[in-house]
């Protein structure tokens, strides 16, 4: 997820710290296991959620359900047990209550209980403290602009909404309007009748007024939903447009126009129907309807184009905040380019190799920057260069032979976090050309890619094939690069602090795709320390 990475040089590993972060919900109990050490960042250890559904009936009696309250305080327990398993020590557990329990008459009883029987001391934040968390989880996992977007989660007792961008927050705001409050006061009937969602769309229209006004004064067009529901609404779009295999939802898409044929499909279903649905959630099929009703007012009363998902929320929140006041020397999120901690992260997961790694890519982005004018591409594509050539090798975690499709793998199914699913696409693809076998379009991940992403796959895996030559003994020999183009011809010259003969035979037993691709023929010199 995070890492101190400078460009070109690794900081020494410290001994790590866990924490584990309880939240609460009115739905449901999660809690999320976290490392800390300098060099990886924050990198998560395990997760683990219980629909708990604490908040039943509490909309009417505004007490806690008792069998919820004995099964939430099992589950706290076998949590904690968890936590100690892991080696997180007691002081380094934090447990956060939401609306579900923030409004119970009877929290008290309840936190009291949880402490006698747990040790577990609970602190229940407010709701702008609930936004706030949201917006520092959010960031941990999605690539925010320089320009304000919205961010909103859904949860069972509260909706909170955000308008930030990387750096600022705009607005802050909680609304009692969570799914499970609403199917608990406007829901009565199965399949759901028209006066009802009639209803829905009027009360969500009248509390979402003001930041309805601000999205639209800021002219904000796209929104980052976090949370199970806009979750379990992504998979289910996945599901309708056929796309299943298509690994992590975490800044993923999806338009209005598809919700809208989603929308239409399933909210006149009973629930025996819902539960059919591939990508819903069983404990969630009664609770997907209001969530529908509101994700549809909220793209008509925002004017928004598309939603993205967030995996990260108010849990990874709670654990930024915690290391930021708690461990002064631990990662400051807000420093922190995610997409790059993220690769990193999965680098050392797989037990990589950094200074070889870190070597492939320096190499991979000066021959990008030599060979621009022939390849036309941008610098976008060169982030994508930088970060595949780091994850190249990944693969000789799960064996030498074939790694370079075992790389593929793990970047596709990694979880990293701060890309859309195209741009991890193309990373895989680029890791798996390195060797062996060019693009062929009898490859199902690379005949997926639409036209310009297979240009740039061939682009750069034909340049990181290079530079994997180069560094063909792990040497690190290579220091710099210079090249010469004619029409023809193009000239590779290599400084080197020693005589690179077997890099420039690797080299040249790779040049072949990237020839074929710039439509030139490649040639390499030598020039070494022995020469100066």
């Amino acid at each position: 997820m995070f890492s101190n990475k400078k460009h070109g040089c690794f900081s020494m590993l410290t001994e790590p710290r866990r924490v584990a972060a309880i939240d609460l919900g009115t739905n449901s109990f999660h809690m999320v296991i976290v490392e800390e050490s300098k060099g990886k960042g924050i990198v998560e250890v395990d997760r683990v959620k219980e629909m708990i559904c604490i908040g039943r009936g509490s909309i009417s009696t505004k007490r806690l359900d008792a069998k919820a309250i004995d099964a939430g305080i099992t589950t706290l327990k076998h949590f904690l047990l968890l936590a100690d398993q892991y080696g997180v020590v007691r002081e380094n557990v934090i447990a956060f209550a939401t609306s579900a329990i923030r409004e119970a008459k009877n929290r008290d009883e309840f936190l009291l209980k949880v402490r006698e029987e747990t040790g577990l001391k609970i602190k229940v934040i407010s709701g702008l403290e609930e936004a706030q968390f949201i917006y520092y989880g959010v960031r941990h996992a999605v690539k925010l602009a320089a320009e304000p977007e919205l961010i909103f989660d859904i949860g069972g007792g509260s909706v909170e909404f955000i308008i930030a961008d990387h750096k600022k927050i705009f607005l802050l705001e909680s609304r009692k309007i969570g799914v499970a409050r609403m199917s608990e006061r406007f829901i009565a009937t199965d399949p759901v009748a028209d006066n009802e969602i009639s209803l829905l769309e009027q009360f969500f229209s009248a509390e979402l007024y003001t930041s309805a006004e601000k999205t639209r004064e800021m002219q904000i067009k796209r929104a980052i939903a976090s949370s199970g529901t806009a979750q379990n609404i992504a998979r289910m779009i996945r599901s309708m447009n056929g796309r299943d295999d298509e690994g992590t939802l975490n800044q993923s898409v999806f338009t209005r126009k598809e919700f809208q044929k989603l929308y239409r499909s399933v909210i006149g279903m009973s629930a025996s129907e819902r539960k059919k649905l591939t990508g819903l959630d069983e404990k969630r099929v009664d609770l997907i309807v209001p969530g529908l009703v509101l994700v549809n007012v909220i793209f008509s009363l925002f004017k928004l184009k598309e939603i993205a998902i967030s995996d990260s929320a108010l849990r990874e929140g709670m654990v930024i905040h915690y290391l930021k006041t708690t461990w002064p020397g631990a990662e400051r999120q807000e420093q922190l380019n995610i997409r790059r901690g993220s690769v990193i992260e999965l680098g050392y997961r797989c037990d990589w190799d950094p200074r070889h790694s870190e070597q492939i890519a320096e190499l991979s982005l000066q021959l990008f920057d030599c060979f621009q004018p022939l390849h036309g591409l941008d610098v976008h594509d060169r982030e994508l260069l930088e970060y595949a050539a780091l994850l190249h090798n990944i693969g000789t975690f799960i064996s030498i032979s074939s790694h370079h499709k075992h790389s593929q793998y793990i970047i596709l199914h990694g979880e990293l976090r701060g890309f859309a699913p195209a741009e991890v696409s193309i990373i895989a693809n680029v890791a798996r050309y390195h060797r062996k076998s060019p693009p062929s379009m009898r490859h199902q991940a690379y005949s997926q890619l639409k036209p310009r992403q297979r240009r740039v796959v061939d682009v750069l895996s034909g340049i990181l094939r290079i530079a994997n030559g180069l560094d063909r003994g792990h040497r690190q020999s290579i220091t710099s690069i210079e090249t010469e183009c004619s029409d023809r011809t193009i000239m590779v010259r290599l400084f080197s602090q020693v005589k690179p003969e077997i890099e420039i035979w690797a080299a040249d037993r790779m040049k072949t795709l990237l020839e074929s691709v710039l439509d030139r023929s490649i040639r390499f010199e030598a020039v070494y320390s022995d020469e100066t």
